[in-house]
């Protein structure tokens, strides 16, 4: 069966829908991911009915499935429902960005372009922290940015901010330019070619964004884990010569994530006791588990903290010191 088609998205949360009732520590996750399936198969109602189940079992971040209830609700015709739930998140006023995200997207793909305006401004007032520019709140300040070129507004302070944070190679200016897409009635190749270049690069932006509320994990241990870790399974060592050096290779795994364009990443922290309970799970012996799958299931039960911290917070290594004197500081990291 073609993987994208309305057929297999249907069958595909089926699947996940069968594996939620038999793990039901992860059936958050897998129905979050089944209702995004009949989102796509174009079974609205069998998705709402999905966020409904969540709600009522008590997700780890309530906001969050109502903001993906009401983005669903809005596009088979319950507008009035999808508002009333859009604003009692915006009245909740939650210091994460993903639900502002959703809700402001949902209100922009039906031209509430000054409503969509307010609420990323509302969800990035409250996650700016002083001068400095957490990274969930550049994504609200890019929604931000692309909301006002629509709306023919000139740029602001957070406009000039959310430029400096965009990693891509292509400016924003460039990205949410209404008027670009009208150069793909051009019989020019060259226009034509960079039109696709610039299609594509955005593409890449969605693709990352579709991902949440899933983070692409780097997996710390500390310290005393690690040793931990390598008394109970020594196989390991290669892995992790030294603790030192795992916390070096785990910024520059950061750092590397963020000058690609990758979003929603963080950092997840291992413990024994739960690497062996994953790997239990997955019928394997610990010094044979996915280290990456781990991570990844750590992320997916929402244990990951967004990198990088506030540069007057502390590192997320553990030590006392602020991150910016510490592995904020590449000199002295």
């Amino acid at each position: 069966m073609p993987s994208d088609t309305p057929a297999h998205h249907a069958s595909e949360a089926e699947r996940l829908e069968r594996i939620a009732v038999q793990h039901s520590e992860d059936s958050e996750l897998l129905l979050l991911q089944a209702a995004a399936h009949r989102e796509l198969a174009g079974e609205r109602p069998r998705a709402s009915a999905l966020y409904d189940r969540i709600l009522a079992d008590g997700p780890r971040n309530p906001l969050l499935v109502k903001a993906l209830k009401a983005s669903n609700l809005w596009e088979y015709g319950h507008e009035a429902e999808a508002r009333a739930i859009i604003e009692g998140i915006r009245a909740a006023a939650p210091r994460d960005a993903a639900p502002w995200e959703i809700i402001a997207e949902a209100l922009e793909s039906h031209d509430e372009l000054e409503a969509a305006h307010d609420c990323f401004t509302a969800g990035a007032t409250l996650l700016m922290d002083g001068d400095e520019v957490p990274y969930e709140a550049g994504l609200l300040l890019a929604g931000r940015h692309r909301v006002r070129r629509l709306l023919g507004h000139p740029h602001d302070e957070w406009d000039a901010l959310a430029d400096t944070q965009h990693p891509g190679e292509i400016s924003l200016d460039e990205l949410h330019n209404p008027k670009r897409l009208w150069s793909l009635g051009s019989d020019n190749p060259a226009e034509l070619q960079a039109e696709i270049a610039r299609l594509r690069a955005e593409l890449g932006e969605r693709r990352a964004a579709l991902s949440r509320p899933f983070p692409v994990a780097v997996l710390y241990w500390p310290e005393a884990e690690l040793a931990e870790l390598l008394a109970a399974y020594p196989s390991l060592a290669s892995e992790y010569p030294s603790h030192s050096e795992h916390v070096t290779r785990i910024e520059a795994a950061l750092r590397d994530l963020a000058s690609s364009g990758i979003q929603s990443f963080g950092i997840v922290t291992a413990t024994v006791p739960s690497f062996e309970a994953f790997a239990a799970a997955e019928q394997t012996d610990p010094a044979h588990a996915s280290l990456p799958e781990y991570a990844t299931t750590l992320a997916a039960r929402g244990r990951a903290t967004p990198w990088p911290p506030a540069r007057n917070a502390p590192c997320w290594c553990g030590s006392t010191r602020p991150y910016k004197d510490c592995h904020g500081n590449p000199a002295t990291a």
